[in-house]
């Protein structure tokens, strides 16, 4: 006697436990806590520019889930209810019911795509514009200057320092530049390039823009605004191929309470004694005295010796 036919009910059990058992295992294998698995992957961000496009993501994945979902039903339900049937001996195979030249059906294959088309822009649109939008009058205004390789940062809307100058941070190979900034305030980047196209990158903002040379001669926007939500160190990176130290052009951002902001202002307008000229942004940090938020050198990355005859082969 040959092995017994499986009957449909066996069948659906056994789907059904292998069903089962892969959603244990995806359960808790992941080992994700709740807000990464809404995520979706999406790293975290210390904007509200950059929840805002978390959310996008998160909305787009569900709904992507919930069509996939359907249409991965459809297709088993078809698999398993519409297949040709076994015919009985003498008579002719039947065929399962046919579709084609359905109007409605059709329709619908194509009005609804469309509708879901116009929903996701409608969201992508409203998302984009929350992030590109620009106050007025902006709390804290930034001057980020690219240059092979390496950033300068003014502070044209702060006061000057004791020389009468406008406060600012230059980096160099032997220093990377830190830009300090408030949280909970809006904060305007006016991008520049000294030479050629660079790109302002925090990879904590969700964002970045190419800084360019010439910002009256192209078609896009110099300048953006952000708020951040919390204190911290983030690097920040060059993300347009610019020449051969592209990839080590970083810098810091160090993103301070409102209060401790004003007092790094306050001593980047005073003179240090020890020097007789106004304080650097390192002795600034150092004289807040707040701990490794207030750390003089930066923290999320390091310089890069420019000079190759100081680095060996690695072969």
């Amino acid at each position: 006697m040959g092995v017994a036919e499986r009957t449909p009910a066996s069948r659906r059990s056994k789907v059904g436990k292998v069903t089962v058992l892969a959603a244990l295992v995806a359960a808790t294998a992941t080992g994700c806590s709740g807000d990464e698995v809404l995520r979706f992957g999406w790293p975290e961000g210390v904007t509200p520019q950059a929840e805002s496009m978390r959310n996008l993501w998160t909305w787009s994945v569900i709904a992507a889930l919930v069509v996939g979902v359907i249409v991965w039903a459809l297709i088993f339900w078809s698999v398993a209810f519409h297949r040709k049937k076994k015919a009985a001996a003498g008579v002719e195979e039947e065929l399962p019911r046919q579709f084609q030249y359905n109007v409605p059906l059709e329709l619908f294959c194509v009005v609804v795509p469309v509708i879901m088309v116009c929903v996701l822009f409608f969201f992508t649109a409203t998302t984009e514009s929350k992030v590109l939008a620009k106050s007025d009058d902006p709390d804290v205004t930034v001057d980020v200057i690219a240059f092979q390789w390496n950033w300068e940062f003014r502070y044209p809307s702060e006061s000057r320092d004791a020389e009468a100058q406008t406060i600012s941070t230059v980096g160099s190979s032997a220093e990377i530049p830190i830009l300090v900034l408030p949280t909970d305030r809006t904060i305007r980047y006016n991008l520049l390039s000294t030479d050629v196209i660079h790109s302002f990158w925090v990879p904590e903002f969700h964002f970045k823009r190419d800084v360019m040379p010439h910002p009256d001669k192209n078609n896009q926007d110099s300048s953006f605004e952000n708020t951040i939500d919390r204190e911290g160190a983030f690097v920040g990176r060059c993300a347009e191929l610019c020449g051969t130290y592209h990839s080590v052009m970083n810098f810091e951002v160090r993103a301070l309470s409102p209060d401790k902001y004003d007092q790094f202002i306050r001593l980047r307008t005073q003179v240090n004694p020890a020097t007789g000229k106004p304080n650097t942004t390192a002795e600034a940090l150092s004289a807040l005295n707040c701990g490794e938020l207030c750390a003089p050198q930066a923290t999320t990355t390091q310089p890069f010796n420019t000079d190759r005859t100081a680095r060996t082969a690695t072969g």
